[in-house]
């Protein structure tokens, strides 16, 4: 495809409406009422399109090719040197820079939309997919700022589409068994919790980059902006530091949070948080010179957030530390104790007993002598044998209202919004530190949330980062 001037075009939800009328559901007539064992017809296909087609991308679109439904028609990249790996391995596939034109163009040749861009542009993304009807499946994290993943959540209802959040590990084995153990009362009553990360594994925490540079031929620097508010072109930031700077990315926490505090939300019976608070580091600038780099993530973080159980049995504490920090061992363990790799982990303290694991990890249950109880819980929960994206791709086949998956935005976006709380209380305390001037260690402000209004109740400044502000012609 010829790429066509865009920057004079203004191609928004209304024209994608006023195009079609109204949002286009797809009906797959089932394999059977068509053709014979292994006949696959055109109506037993799933058509999708990837918007983001490098990097993550690239094992998105490839991991849902495993699924014998799943025809990769169309491809969409700003950056052509990214998109390189995908057009060869799906090489009938149109390809386009532009999602907002493709979706124009080619809305009644795609069923399903796979959103593997950088996080400032997963909203937008989605949004327009769903409003076509098309079903989606979205990175985490599910989007770059919570009003965003509120107005996602309400969209995949209002416009009945199946839904899924890019968060691998929910599918997986380990978290269902942590649930089981849990609901079968081995620890008790969980009311403290602890998850962490190693991340980052980018740049955080350094000034914003500078100089001239010139855009290379391959890349639509504009597209690749999107709804962000614009700046000139700098190849710190791509293909993948984006994720440290705040215009662009959402840190450790938005990369790594919605995997690893994935089994909190699903295991216990928590609420929307009703306050959180943080504290963070700083970079060092001379003898009582503590820098204020407000345009780019922390180096490391810790962030704390109150969680109501829907049980009536008291709160949730829940702390999130990145950067490596890592809450104490167990004083259950010896000093020669080890509880192996867990760069990623998540600990939870019940009035019985502990348990030890993450998304990819068989838990360890402290004190040891409940490990044995384990084999006597049974498997109740269901399990994903196909994966998270095959998954996706045969809820896709059944439609909307048939589909059981495990991170559908009824759950991912609620979800998603606690996690960025967390990045909504650092952005305020690097907002209430800038701005003051004041070198010295503020002290934590712990931030009151009214999450039905989506409003901090005692510090205004915050509210600026709940929703984002997108730059003329982006919308959602």
């Amino acid at each position: 495809m010829k790429p066509t001037n865009h920057s004079s075009q203004k191609v928004n939800r209304r024209s994608f409406i006023k195009a079609t009328g109204a949002a286009t559901v797809f009906t797959i007539v089932p394999r059977f009422v068509l053709g014979g064992t292994g006949y696959v017809a055109p109506s037993d296909t799933v058509y999708i399109a990837g918007i983001g087609a490098g990097g993550k991308g690239e094992s998105d679109l490839t991991s849902c090719a495993q699924s014998k439904h799943a025809k990769i028609s169309l491809l969409c990249d700003v950056d052509d040197r990214m998109a390189v790996n995908s057009r060869k391995n799906f090489p009938d596939a149109s390809y386009h820079k532009d999602f907002r034109e493709m979706l124009d163009k080619e809305h009644k040749n795609i069923d399903a939309v796979i959103v593997s861009t950088p996080d400032h542009t997963h909203a937008a993304a989605a949004m327009a997919s769903m409003q076509l009807g098309k079903h989606v499946y979205v990175q985490k994290p599910l989007t770059h700022s919570i009003g965003e993943a509120r107005a996602l959540t309400m969209a995949a209802k209002k416009y009945k589409v199946v839904t899924q959040m890019g968060n691998q590990g929910a599918s997986e084995e380990p978290v269902r068994r942590m649930k089981e153990i849990v609901d079968a009362g081995l620890i008790g009553d969980v009311s403290r919790v602890y998850a962490w990360t190693n991340r980052p594994v980018w740049p955080q925490g350094v000034p914003a980059p500078k100089g001239n540079h010139e855009i290379p031929g391959e890349l639509d620097w504009d597209l690749w902006l999107g709804p962000a508010q614009a700046i000139d072109y700098n190849p710190a930031y791509l293909p993948f530091n984006w994720r440290g700077w705040w215009r662009f990315g959402t840190g450790a926490l938005g990369d790594m949070g919605c995997h690893v505090m994935d089994p909190v939300f699903r295991i216990l019976p928590i609420d929307y948080p009703t306050d959180v608070e943080c504290s963070a580091t700083a970079a060092y600038e001379g003898f009582f010179q503590i820098a204020r780099y407000t345009e780019s993530c922390p180096s490391s973080s810790i962030i704390h957030l109150t969680f109501p159980r829907t049980d009536g049995k008291g709160d949730v504490k829940l702390t999130w530390m990145d950067g490596g920090l890592r809450p104490q061992m167990p004083e259950e363990l010896s000093p020669e104790d080890d509880i192996g790799d867990m760069s990623n982990g998540v600990i939870f303290e019940g009035s019985k007993g502990k348990m030890i694991g993450n998304y990819s990890k068989q838990p360890l249950l402290l004190p040891n002598t409940l490990m044995p109880d384990i084999e006597k819980v049974p498997k109740t929960e269901k399990r994903v044998p196909e994966g998270h994206y095959v998954a996706w791709v045969e809820a896709c086949m059944k439609g909307y209202g048939e589909s059981d998956l495990s991170s559908k935005f009824e759950y991912a976006g609620p979800f998603t919004e606690a996690v960025l709380m967390g990045n909504l209380a650092i952005r305020s305390y690097q907002y209430e530190t800038s701005e003051s001037g004041n070198s010295s260690y503020p002290g934590r402000k712990k931030l009151l949330w009214d999450a039905k209004n989506m409003l901090i109740t005692n510090f205004d400044p915050a509210n600026k980062f709940v929703m984002r502000s997108y730059r003329e012609g982006w919308s959602l």
